[in-house]
């Protein structure tokens, strides 16, 4: 869960390529698809810097953010700001989540459950959203699989150029637990024309498909859908990213 203090401030610029507008149309097509509550509470768990929030409330949703990264949160506040939109947003851990009440659906997106460090730790977060879930609460979420893991990210060197950064991105693949290990380096253009440099670090773990709906199976949740990259076709043995959607079978609260 390390990581991200310093990626923050470049996150947006270095992520302008994802069309978070499409992707929040992409969940809204599963919602749509599969939703039988009646309310329209939603939870973006591990919101970042609140893109995919803005995009869900914009649809109307009752919007809760939540993430771990105090910096992240800041520029998603920032946004908020802007747009005047009524997004409530929290600085938690999302393995120790903690809500004022339950919600309708929980999404959680670009691969943050790969960022938690172990298959005990994607438990805890289960059953945290479903503890958190209304009965028959929709919970989406993506992760990277074993395949990107271990033929894309693995041992690969990336570089990102926008106009006011410089981005080396430097992945070692760790083969004994498919854990890819990443450090960046940043070269950020001052004002003077020269460069100042931060780095971060921080690492992502692959967990196979039986891991994960074992894992949902335990925390209350029934598995309804699984789709590759983000399409609505079934996992392919390349795909490069799985979109789980399970539903909340009892509220873990009344359990």
């Amino acid at each position: 869960m390390a990581g991200y203090s310093v990626f923050a401030r470049y996150y947006d610029e270095l992520t302008a390529n994802i069309d978070y507008g499409r992707r929040a149309a992409y969940f809204q097509s599963i919602i749509s698809r599969f939703k039988t509550t009646s309310g329209s509470i939603l939870l973006d768990l591990a919101c970042g810097t609140g893109s995919i929030s803005e995009e869900m409330a914009r649809m109307g949703y009752d919007v809760i953010g939540v993430d771990y990264s105090d910096e992240m949160l800041g520029i998603a506040l920032d946004k908020k700001f802007d747009s005047g939109l009524n997004i409530q947003y929290l600085n938690q851990d999302m393995r120790r989540l903690d809500l004022f009440g339950t919600v309708d659906i929980t999404i959680c997106a670009l691969d943050s459950i790969n960022h938690l460090p172990n298959i005990e730790a994607v438990r805890e977060v289960f059953k945290k959203v479903a503890f958190f879930s209304e009965t028959g609460g929709l919970f989406i979420f993506d992760v990277n699989t074993l395949y990107k893991h271990q033929n894309v990210l693995a041992d690969n060197t990336f570089t990102y150029e926008t106009e006011n950064v410089y981005c080396i991105w430097e992945n070692s693949l760790v083969p004994e637990t498919n854990e890819v290990r990443m450090h960046l380096e940043f070269f950020e253009k001052e004002d003077n024309g020269l460069y100042s440099r931060s780095s971060d670090s921080f690492s992502e773990m692959a967990y196979s498909e039986a891991e994960l709906e074992k894992a949902l199976s335990d925390a209350g949740f029934e598995v309804i859908a699984r789709y590759g990259d983000d399409t609505d076709l079934p996992p392919a043995p390349d795909s490069q990213r799985i979109v789980y959607v399970a539903r909340c079978l009892v509220n873990g609260q009344t359990t």
